[in-house]
């Protein structure tokens, strides 16, 4: 076995070790500037730095975070007190990873539909963000339900672009994170739902086996199998569990190093709940964990954004619990009574 193979098995596995999993703190210029909007903060490049700074400088992160995944700036930037961000995570025991795709943008001839850009170039963005210390990356395709959607060359034409991405990655030492989400936006049932998660997942690993992908050193990052957000009947926490694992279970191969769930504009314990639920139906052949990013940081981001200078142990403390209850969720031990801190 090669080095760098053993070291992405390695890397592999302990984003999805028992009780932790990954905080997605990834969100492009564009998004984040939304989400310092929100709390009245304005979206420079040192507020951008002072909140990430926060976050990754919370005191026993690692207890329950095993990995965190950073836009291109936060990889570059350090602390106040001059180390770099990296470095903090790495004497956090949380893996630096890396977000490198370059957005989703129209299908061109598919109204409505979107096919996500950036492997021009990738391989050359992949070495240098493993020189600064990178371990993983990540790449989200975005699939749509509508009444004629999605068709099937959309999810090909992510499915192909995502295992490119994860070959590319693997050559370069970088475990890759596929994530194929599929939108809950729309007043489709649980039942399409699952039908088109089924399909896309199925579609990638066909792509992943044809790219000759190590699924042992890659981590799958999927949504759950919700209703959608509009539909008029929705799934109760156990029927999303039941119908997701179902979905995981006829469609990924039990080799692959690890599953973990996207938030995908779930509430904080709506999140933590159905992660939970999954837990505890177990005997699963992956570890099934986190990898939040408005599920972890919401309340973080409105108590921090209230006051950025004097907030900032009150921020890490709400950004620590969540991580805690899903820790705990992460192995089927979660309950609501703990959500009292």
């Amino acid at each position: 076995m090669s080095d760098k193979l053993e070291e992405m098995l390695n890397v592999a596995a302990a984003m999805v070790s028992p009780g932790r999993g990954i905080l997605a703190i990834d969100e492009s210029t564009g998004t984040i500037k939304k989400r310092l909007d929100s709390v009245n903060v304005e979206s420079t490049e040192d507020n951008r730095r002072g909140y990430r700074q926060m976050l990754l400088t919370a005191e026993n992160l690692g207890e329950h975070i095993s990995g965190a995944i950073l836009f291109d700036e936060t990889l570059r930037q350090s602390t106040d007190g001059g180390v770099l961000f990296t470095q903090v995570m790495q004497d956090a025991d949380v893996i630096p990873g890396i977000k490198v795709d370059k957005g989703a943008h129209p299908l061109a001839g598919f109204e409505g539909e979107k096919i996500t850009e950036g492997l021009d170039g990738l391989r050359e963005r992949l070495e240098e963000y493993y020189e600064l210390g990178a371990r993983f990356a990540k790449w989200r395709a975005v699939i749509t339900i509508d009444e004629f959607l999605p068709s099937q060359t959309c999810i090909d034409a992510n499915c192909h672009a995502l295992a490119r991405y994860a070959a590319l990655c693997q050559e370069a030492g970088l475990v890759p994170m596929v994530e194929p989400e599929v939108l809950m936006d729309g007043d489709h049932d649980i039942e399409t739902a699952l039908q088109v998660t089924e399909l896309t997942l199925k579609t990638l690993f066909n792509n992943l086996y044809e790219q000759d992908v190590i699924l042992e050193a890659c981590i799958l990052k999927t949504s759950m199998v919700v209703s959608g957000s509009d539909c008029a009947e929705q799934a109760n926490v156990d029927e999303v569990a039941e119908a997701t694992l179902d979905c995981l279970l006829n469609s990924v191969p039990a080799s692959l190093a690890g599953i973990v769930f996207l938030s995908g504009g779930q509430s904080e314990v709506e999140a933590t709940e159905h992660l939970d639920a999954m837990n505890k139906i177990g005997n699963l052949p992956w570890p099934l964990s986190f990898s939040y990013g408005r599920a972890l940081q919401a309340s973080a981001l409105k108590v921090w954004g209230a006051n950025p200078k004097d907030n900032v142990q009150a921020g890490q403390a709400e950004l620590l619990h969540r991580s805690r209850m899903n820790g705990l969720a992460a192995q089927g031990e979660y309950s609501t009574d703990l959500e009292e801190h």
